[in-house]
This record gives structure tokens, sequence and C-alpha cells, in this order.
């Protein structure tokens, strides 16, 4: 709800393709700067406090938004400056969330529970821009931005249940921060693998995610639908993804993985271009569902294949590496679409996305074999 507001807002306060982007960078590309460095904290702090304190600062940050929007006193600046403190608290959360998930269940579940955990997320964007378009029109933005504030509450309380056995991280603490870094990175970069799985997200985050950012233009530029447009174009994709994330679930223990990320992100990319295509919303919905069903099966595999070929020590590094690049490449490519829609219009960024994801799956899929010869690799149970 809380992102939908906020497009929403962006759009009503600028009518600008460009602030879009702009908005969506700084919602993104906090990751980029601390990303990394979270991940190695990740490795060494108890990774359930993190996620417990960021979430509490997370429902301050969403009890600002709400009061400035009631009181009528925010601005473009303000809303640029809190999407950005937002970003830095999920740059910190992410790694240590990312990596707890192995805490939680055995390895023959982790790619269930990867399915599961984007099947909860998904349905939270299905639900929510469903949500968040009637509470526009109704109460305005702050009624979005009240609920996401509220729903913080139930949520710290169900994190405070959980008990997890000790990681047995502090022997990172005897080396350098910089050393655990630049450990990590080496194990990232050399691994044939997980450096492949990276760049497909990459192109994924650069090429593919733009579209999502850019909704609200075309909800009211293009299909001339409003708030309520909008939010049926965001439930599409988010139900599209329950879907793909309900399928993967009951093949999550295929060894196919590989296959499986190079089909969606290809299936994806060319469902995008359909997409964008057409000036009829209803002509739209049926390929943002295909979008969100194919990208949430791209991004689940990627996950899962990446989770089960880190080694345990190396989890909080490797997942701040992903983590700066699931947030991150977004954030370059929502910034770059936003300029380029300002010249060019909004489906010329998005169609030159969707080329660019085409050209990487067929880029990677040559080397197929490889890739997937290292992902089979023991290395999770090794302490490097």
């Amino acid at each position: 709800m809380q992102r939908i507001a906020v497009g929403w807002l962006t759009w009503q306060l600028t009518g600008s393709g460009f602030w879009l982007g702009v908005v969506a960078f700084a919602d993104f590309f906090p990751v980029v700067v601390v990303g990394p460095v979270a991940g190695a904290l990740a490795d060494r702090w108890d990774r359930l406090t993190v996620v417990k304190v960021s979430q509490t600062i997370s429902l301050l940050q969403a009890t600002a938004l709400f009061w400035l929007t009631a009181t009528g006193s925010v601005t473009i600046g303000l809303l640029v400056a809190l999407t950005a403190f937002q970003g830095f608290v999920v740059a910190f959360n992410q790694p240590a969330r990312l990596a707890l998930v192995p805490s939680l269940v055995p390895q023959a579940d982790l790619p269930t529970a990867v399915a599961i955990n984007s099947v909860v997320f998904n349905l939270a964007r299905f639900i929510g821009p469903a949500c968040a378009g009637p509470a526009i029109v109704w109460s305005g933005v702050s009624g979005a931005f009240a609920a996401n504030a509220v729903s913080y509450l139930p949520f710290l309380a169900a994190l405070f249940t959980i008990r997890i056995e000790p990681e047995g991280t502090g022997s990172a603490k005897q080396r350098s921060m910089m050393a655990d870094l630049a450990e990590g990175i080496r194990y990232t970069a050399r691994h044939p693998g997980i450096a492949a799985l990276l760049v497909l997200l990459t192109a994924l985050g650069i090429g593919a995610r733009p579209l999502s950012e850019l909704l609200p233009g075309f909800a009211a530029n293009v299909f001339n639908s409003g708030a309520g447009g909008l939010s049926i174009l965001a439930s599409s994709m988010g139900g599209g993804a329950i879907v793909g994330g309900l399928w993967l679930g009951q093949r999550a223990h295929s060894s196919d993985l590989i296959r499986i990320a190079f089909a969606g992100s290809t299936v994806g990319a060319l469902a995008t271009i359909a997409a964008i295509a057409t000036g009829h919303m209803w002509v739209a919905v049926p390929a943002l569902i295909v979008v969100g069903g194919s990208m949430s099966v791209a991004g689940i595999a990627i996950q899962s294949a990446i989770q089960l070929a880190t080694a345990r020590v190396m989890r909080g590094r490797v997942m701040g590496l992903y983590g700066l690049i699931f947030r991150g490449a977004p954030a370059v490519g929502a910034l770059t679409a936003g300029f380029v829609s300002t010249y060019f219009g909004l489906r010329v960024p998005v169609l030159f996305g969707a080329l660019i994801v085409i050209a990487v799956c067929f880029w990677l899929y040559l080397d197929r074999q490889r890739i997937a010869e290292a992902l089979r690799s023991p290395d999770v149970e090794n302490d490097v």
C-alpha cells in the first residue's frame, strides 16, 4: 500500500516520469552504499536482532509519512528524503533477513521456504494495491500510509516470538571488517554459478523492474485510468507473482532451477513488451499477470540456487551482495527509465529494458552447463 501511495503521491506532486524514477532511485540506491557492509555485519551480529530493530525504524518512517500527508506538509523533497531513509533501513535489514531463512528450516526445505516467502511477499503485492486504490480515492494517500504504519505492530509481535539457535558467527569478529568484505566479494566473483545468477539478477533489475516503477505514469497517461487503474495494474502483477510462486513451490526440489530462471526471465521480458504495446488497460492486464508470474518464478529460482550453493559462513556477505543488486539495479534502471521517458515517452525505456533481459538470458544460456555444475557443488556445508 505504501509503495503505491508513494508512487501516486509523486505523480500528484510533479506529474513527471522523471520524478517517479528519482523516488524509485531513492528507495533502491541506498543498498549500493551500505549493502556489502550490511552483509558483512549480518555475519557478525545477531541477525534476528537486526531484523527487529530495522522493522521498528520502518514503523517510525511510515508514521512520519502519514503525519506529513495528513497535515498537508509533504513536499517532493521530503518524500524523496523519507524514501531514501527507508532505503537505508531496508539495506541493513535485507542481508540479515535473507541469511536468517536457512536457520528456520532444514536445508532440504530451503527452496520451498524461499518460494513460500515469495508467495507471502507477492500476496502483499496483490492485496496492497487492491486496498491502496480505494484507500487513496476515499481518504487520500495518508490513509494508505496509516494502514502501513499499523501493520508493523502485529508483525513486530510475531518477530519477538521467534527463537533460533546462535549461528556461531563470532569467529568473524576476529578479522577486520574490510577483510570480511573482500573475502565475500572474492568468493562471489570466483563462483561461476553465483556470479552468473547475479548477472541475470542485474539484468532483471535494470531491464525489467522499471515497468513497475513507471506504472503510475502508464495508469495516468497511457491507459487514462487514474488511481483505481493503477491498483488494478499493480495487483495484476502481484497476482501473477503469487501464482508463479505457488507453481514453483510445488517444484522447489527440482534440480532444474537454472532452466526455470532463464525461461522465467525470457517469458517475462516478452510479456512486458506485449503489455506496453497496447493502449487498452484490459488488454495489458493479462500480459502483466504473465510478467508478474514469470519474474516471480525467475526471482525465486535465482535466490534458491544462490542460497543452496553458498557456504554457510559466507551467507550473510553473499546475500548482502545479492541485496545490493536486488535493490541497486532497479534503482539504476528506474532512474534511467524515468529520465529517458521524459524525452521519448514511457514505452521506449521499458521496451529497451526488456530487450536487455532477453540478450543476457541468451548469453548465459550458452554457458548453462558450466553454471549448473558450479551450483551443484557442495560448498554449502563448508566453512571456507
